[in-house]
């Protein structure tokens, strides 16, 4: 049964009009906030592009990934890049951002001590930091010049000998030669006087005249006569039958000259191991060792011809398809307070290692990269000349028409 107190059903409730849309409202809002999280995603992924916090650095040093490598024409720039502001004003996604060292055409020379310098030391240094000399310019002198001046000296010597010698020979040879030709002409006087003795013997024996014994003793001495012509005239033609220079201890002696120049010739070149010599022609670096040191592992000094100031761009190698010789590029760095231009001259053909990197531990030290040689312009590689092995931050401009 129904109590009359109680009021019949449906009961009708007295509800404000707020409160009755209460559910519409509330569906209203919970769809404003499906909406409003790409927004966040958004803004968020553009934040982290933007700051890189070190979190998303240590993400990326982890994963292995590189900002942008998914994309065709990425638009981040590598972690320990710090692009400077006023190119990060003009910076468009299709240019190519890498660090780079800024060093002489050819890269620095290191100019070592001579070959076979032995334990040598530093005598004096010729030249000072800053010198522009020419190729084979001496640098500076060791101290094993003495010695080797010695060799040279005894060399001279040597071969003072062997030319005498040499004189010597050939005077021989020539008064052998006299003397063979005067050896034959007597022996045929000799040998003419025992024949017209024989003529006569002969003579005085057909008539009774003389002996049988005398006869005998006298063609004995005919024969002899003959016999020494004919070993005058051997003698003679050992002599006669060759020029002078052709004869053979003349060979031998004129061989043995031929070796004392070769001696005298490598002394002299052996002058060279004290001497230090600039293998280019370019601008004295550096200088790492003083007189009285030995020559040190590194080098006695660094040079390099900064007439043709370069540039070594290292390029992601996802990055590399855009780069082509004659492009422009832009690179800038605090030490010089403005930007160098140039334009690329040369890719690498082979992918290795980063090897510009920072101290930071979250940066990608091992990301792949391909070098580029930038040529710089002339006022720019006259400014960068004082400058090798400067890191700048290198833009190089893959939409501009190249000058190749």
């Amino acid at each position: 049964m129904t109590d009359p107190k109680t009021p019949e059903l449906p009961l009708e409730l007295n509800l404000s009009p707020a409160r009755r849309q209460s559910p519409r409202r509330w569906f209203r809002k919970r769809y404003l906030l499906v909406l409003l999280i790409p927004v966040f995603m958004f803004t968020g992924a553009v934040l982290g592009m933007y700051f890189q916090p070190p979190g998303l650095q240590k993400f990326y040093a982890l994963t292995g990934l590189q900002p942008g490598g998914g994309s065709d024409a990425p638009i981040a720039l590598p972690p320990e890049i710090e692009l400077p502001p006023k190119m990060a004003e003009t910076m468009l996604p299709t240019d190519v951002v890498g660090l780079a060292r800024v060093m002489p055409r050819g890269d620095v020379s290191v100019v070592a001590a001579p070959y076979g310098s032995g334990d040598a030391r530093v005598a004096e240094i010729l030249v000072a930091v800053g010198d522009r000399v020419e190729k084979g310019a001496v640098l500076a002198r060791l101290d094993n010049a003495t010695a080797l001046e010695g060799a040279v000296l005894m060399a001279e010597a040597n071969l003072a000998v062997r030319e005498a010698t040499l004189m010597q020979t050939r005077a021989a040879v020539e008064a052998s030669r006299d003397e063979a030709q005067a050896a034959l002409d007597q022996a045929v006087a000799t040998s003419a006087e025992a024949q017209s003795t024989l003529a006569r013997t002969e003579e005085l024996f057909s008539r009774a005249v003389t002996t049988q014994a005398t006869l005998d003793s006298v063609r004995t001495a005919a024969e002899g006569a003959k016999l020494a012509v004919a070993r005058a005239e051997a003698t003679l033609t050992r002599f006669s039958a060759l020029a002078l220079d052709d004869q053979p201890d003349v060979i031998v002696a004129r061989r043995n000259v031929e070796a004392a120049q070769a001696d005298l010739e490598r002394a002299r070149l052996d002058m060279a191991r004290a001497e230090v010599v600039a293998p280019i022609a370019g601008r004295i670096l550096d200088i790492h060792a003083t007189p009285g040191q030995r020559p040190p592992a590194q080098g006695i000094m660094d040079m390099g011809d900064t007439a043709q100031m370069m540039a070594e761009v290292e390029v992601w190698q996802d990055r590399i398809s855009a780069v082509r010789p004659g492009q422009p590029v832009e690179l800038a760095a605090v030490a010089l307070g403005t930007t160098l231009q140039g334009q690329v001259d040369s890719i690498g053909l082979t992918v290795g290692r980063q090897g510009l990197i920072s101290d930071d531990a979250a940066e990608n030290k091992d990301a792949r990269v391909i070098r580029v040689l930038v040529a710089l312009h002339a006022a720019s590689s006259e400014l960068a000349g004082r400058f090798t092995n400067l890191e700048v931050i290198a833009r190089i401009d893959t939409t501009a028409r190249t000058t190749q």
